[in-house]
């Protein structure tokens, strides 16, 4: 399935003028995730890096811990969208089971079928970094070159991108997806199927920061995320509790960085 295709549009300028033009558009379309042949979520996403993605998110909704917990990953393009089977290795199929009996209509940024609060926010691990602390030369350097690493985003103007970069600020993967917790989920996944460390490393995201956005960086073990607008506030608690170093508002020339204390 393509990442975008062209559609003709009218443009119409404010001093009356119009103007056929074609361009691309970005393709959005339901994907079905299967784990163990258990219907887990349907998603909506751009069709590309599907196995990146069925990695990050399975990290994400800690169905697995790691890339080998994975032993297959299918892909079966329908009329109506595309279908992702996902199968694990046998000693986390009761894991499944037991996430898919608390859930019933999960989202990228909800928490529909959680059934209290508990659920909700469960505790998520706290990184300790064995690199230097992040020079802030590194982020502006990232930033520098972040549209170089948005192709698809060039094309459609509608896709979030999700950088993985060095220390030194350059891009060592890219992912683009329409919905911003996609594309950091098959960045995650890249990353983890790459066999790719985040000691040292941080994430760059082109949208605002949510609290899912964070929790997806703890559990993937990513120490720094940055984002080019603000963070919410339950974000700001659950980057303190993991011990995230969380850079927002990232713009060319300043960005804020969460204080250690509140």
């Amino acid at each position: 399935m393509r990442e975008s295709t062209p559609s003709r549009f009218t443009e119409v300028r404010a001093d009356g003028g119009t103007l056929p033009i074609e361009r691309e558009i970005a393709a959005e379309c339901p994907c079905a995730i299967e784990v163990n042949g258990l219907g887990y979520a349907v998603m909506m996403l751009t069709p590309a890096y599907l196995d990146d993605f069925a990695y990050g998110f399975c990290l994400s909704e800690r169905l697995i811990d790691a890339a080998v917990d994975v032993e297959a990953v299918d892909r079966h393009a329908t009329e109506h969208g595309v279908v992702v089977r996902v199968t694990t290795r046998a000693a986390l199929r009761e894991r499944v089971l037991d996430r898919v009996r608390h859930r019933v209509s999960d989202s990228s940024c909800g928490i529909c079928g959680i059934e209290n609060l508990e659920q909700a926010l469960r505790p998520l691990p706290k990184l300790v970094s064995s690199a230097p602390p992040l020079a802030a030369t590194a982020v502006f350097a990232a930033l520098a070159r972040m549209r170089d690493h948005q192709p698809l985003n060039r094309a459609t103007g509608a896709v979030h991108a999700a950088l993985a970069c060095d220390a030194d600020g350059s891009v060592l993967l890219a992912r683009e997806d329409v919905g911003r917790h996609n594309a950091f989920d098959k960045l995650i996944g890249a990353m983890a199927s790459a066999g790719e460390s985040w000691d040292g490393r941080f994430a760059l995201l082109s949208s605002r920061c949510s609290y899912e956005l964070v929790e997806k960086a703890a559990l993937a073990g990513c120490p720094v995320l940055v984002t080019v607008s603000a963070a919410t506030s339950l974000a700001i608690e659950r980057a303190r509790e993991s011990g995230i170093r969380l850079i927002s508002l990232a713009r060319p020339d300043s960005f804020l960085e969460l204080s250690t204390s509140a």
